[in-house]
């Protein structure tokens, strides 16, 4: 196995005139999850479709389990397993059909009853796929991409749409995976969910990765100032917190403010004299470092869907 199973130098893909992939580069570690990270239409499930060959790049290099993608996709498909984000099978087909028949494509296949088992298909083994919930469909979709052994699992936004139990088991599934030795791409929009599973990240903004790194690293690395948030009994001028030592972005609403400091024991000190001077009494004060969902916001300009409240829940 490669010690670097996904290598991306400058992948670049074009809609008409989209650009929805611009130059985008990583790698990914053995036995590491990897996550792709982005508001939607960041250019995450471009990118994913032109490394498992469902699309055609219009440039770049694609290195994938130690094969030049470009060069051989048969043999690249051989060593990978895909579960995108919404698997269509026909209706009337069952699990145990549907591994059979995905396992037959292969060379090197698993056993169908392991597959069930692991992935808690056994009672619905024989169900017709219209007969799935939601989440079963999802867990059908993760068994498909079991059935050639893979060395690389590849995870499209594999939890949309699931409630919260169904997304909680295949967290736990794909933890799974890592424990297991797999090594895992999965592209999400849920901040909670890349930072519980992944051990790195790439986040996307219009077709382009614009930090990449362990959750602390890109905190770490995005500034050292803190977020500090008061309400007091009175209202104070927005200009009068501008002028505090350190202070940057501040905003008013009502009696509550919020702002940025790189200097947060001047900034609290001065804080305290202007709250003397104006005669305001501080019902409450909060500071914290930022987190990575400030630096999601701050690096995409978009509002990440809730992690733990997706518009639309299917029960599992």
């Amino acid at each position: 196995m490669s010690s670097h199973p996904v290598i991306v130098r400058n992948l670049r893909k074009r809609y008409g005139q989209t650009e929805a992939v611009r130059g985008i580069g990583f790698s990914i570690a053995a036995g590491e999850i990897f996550g792709l990270l982005g508001p939607n239409g960041a250019g995450k499930t471009s990118t994913l479709e032109c490394l498992v060959g469902l699309r055609e790049p219009d440039s770049g290099e694609r290195e994938i389990c130690g094969l030049d993608a470009r060069r051989f996709p048969a043999e690249v498909k051989q060593k990978i397993g895909v579960a995108l984000q919404n698997t269509s099978l026909p209706d009337k087909l069952t699990p145990r059909e549907a591994l059979n028949l995905f396992g037959s494509f292969y060379k090197n296949r698993a056993d169908t009853e392991t597959l069930l088992q692991r992935f808690d298909l056994v009672e619905k083994a024989d169900l017709s796929f219209d007969a799935l919930s939601g989440g079963q469909r999802q867990r059908l979709a993760l068994a498909l991409a079991f059935v050639n052994k893979p060395e690389l699992v590849i995870l499209d936004e594999p939890t949309t749409g699931l409630d919260p139990h169904a997304r909680h088991e295949l967290h736990a599934e794909i933890l799974r995976m890592k424990a297991d030795g797999y090594t895992v791409l999965l592209s999400t929009h849920y901040l909670e969910e890349a930072e519980r599973l992944c051990d790195r990240i790439a986040i996307l903004d219009h077709g382009v990765v614009v930090a990449t790194g362990t959750t602390r690293e890109l905190i770490a690395g995005s500034d050292s100032q803190q977020l500090v948030s008061l309400t007091t009994d009175i209202a104070i001028a927005l200009s009068e917190y501008a002028r505090l030592p350190g202070a940057s972005e501040p905003s008013v609403d009502g009696c509550t403010a919020r702002f940025r400091t790189g200097r947060a024991t001047e900034t609290v000190a001065a804080l305290a004299r202007l709250l003397d001077e104006k005669g305001a009494q501080l019902v409450d004060l909060q500071l914290r470092k930022a987190s990575l969902e400030d630096l999601f916001l701050r690096l995409t300009q978009s509002t990440p869907i809730a992690a733990e409240s997706p518009p639309k829940a299917v029960r599992a």
